[in-house]
């Protein structure tokens, strides 16, 4: 073994496309080891998100994360994760908590410990104190039946086949798959607490993200006169002509009070062309999509992403209240604000 290392530290530097042969077989590596931890997500995944939850949910525990080494640096991303993402969490190092860290730590706390090998010495060393202290402990370790996963109240098991250093040496695919594991936590929290773009624009007062975050519809919508639309008796060909005009890829239909009675877009047309025999006789009612999606001018424009994203839509009428049109947006509209 030691001859072996000793020549591969004694090979001549890869470069040009062994250099490149090399990278592509880090990211390889990297993301077999990610991918291998999809079917390990089980009832012991959802036991950790449980823990987690019920720790919250009196609105007095936290989750502490904590590693030595490259495995704290992990931790320390992961706690940021989860704080930027409406989960109380932060980051003790496990050789500080040894010397008086440890009175941060409550009953009603959840102490997430990662160590790839699960034998980290500051680590298993304050295990007692934190179970003496009545918190939960989740472990995420490579080795099953290491000492920290068999203190634990749940383990994930982020083990890989092999590192990506080819010495098998530098802690690579094991951080990454430990990372990964830790972020599949965080958004499974994020997700179960209803946590929105709101919310983690809040959390982000700095810089655009937060500005971009908390636009309102009513910033990015088009209005007035800029707003295509046609009543509900008016033909296909006005409606095309009016849709041209808008520039929007669509028109809406209204009534006589203005309230929104249907949307007729490009994808409109190619079913009509399809359907209708006599085009010049067509009536736009026969042929547009009734009772359209919608959005309020008060919500966010995140949420109109949302919205759009998950019915697989590209343009979205804005209405008041009563339902009567007041705006219209496209994608295009909300790529251009920086929302997406």
């Amino acid at each position: 073994m030691i001859s072996a290392v000793r020549s591969l530290r004694q090979a001549a530097p890869r470069s040009g496309e062994g250099a490149l042969e090399l990278a592509r077989s880090v990211l390889a590596i990297e993301a077999d080891a990610v991918r291998a931890l999809m079917p390990r997500l089980d009832g012991r995944f959802l036991a950790a998100l449980q823990l987690i939850q019920k720790c919250l949910d009196g609105k007095r525990g936290r989750v502490i994360v904590s590693g030595i080494g490259k495995s704290g640096h992990v931790a320390r991303k992961i706690a940021s994760t989860m704080a930027s993402t409406g989960t109380p969490a932060y980051f003790v190092h496990p050789a500080e908590a040894s010397h008086g860290d440890l009175g941060m730590i409550r009953a009603e706390d959840v102490f997430i410990g990662i160590s790839n090998s699960g034998e980290s010495a500051e680590l298993v060393r304050i295990v007692p104190s934190i179970r003496r202290e009545g918190a939960k402990l989740v472990a995420i370790t490579g080795k099953p039946q290491s000492s920290l996963a068999r203190a634990a109240d749940v383990h994930l098991d982020a083990g890989v086949e092999q590192e990506a250093c080819p010495l098998g040496l530098a802690p690579t695919a094991s951080t990454t798959a430990a990372l990964a594991l830790g972020d599949a936590l965080a958004i499974a929290l994020l997700d179960a607490r209803g946590f929105s773009a709101a919310d983690f624009a809040r959390s982000h007062p700095g810089g655009s993200l937060h500005r971009e975050a908390l636009k309102h519809v009513a910033e990015v919508m088009h209005r007035g006169g800029d707003v295509p639309k046609v009543r509900e008796k008016a033909t296909l060909k006005q409606a095309l002509a009016e849709m041209t005009r808008g520039g929007l890829g669509m028109t809406a239909i209204v009534d006589a009070r203005g309230r929104v009675k249907g949307i007729f877009t490009d994808g409109d047309l190619r079913r009509a062309l399809k359907k209708v025999t006599h085009l010049k006789s067509a009536r736009v009612a026969q042929v547009m999509t009734a009772n359209p999606r919608s959005v309020l001018p008060e919500a966010l424009a995140t949420e109109a992403v949302a919205l759009m994203e998950r019915h697989r839509i590209s343009q979205l009428l804005v209405v008041n209240a009563a339902g009567e049109l007041i705006g219209a947006l496209n994608m295009n509209d909300l790529l251009r604000a920086k929302v997406v």
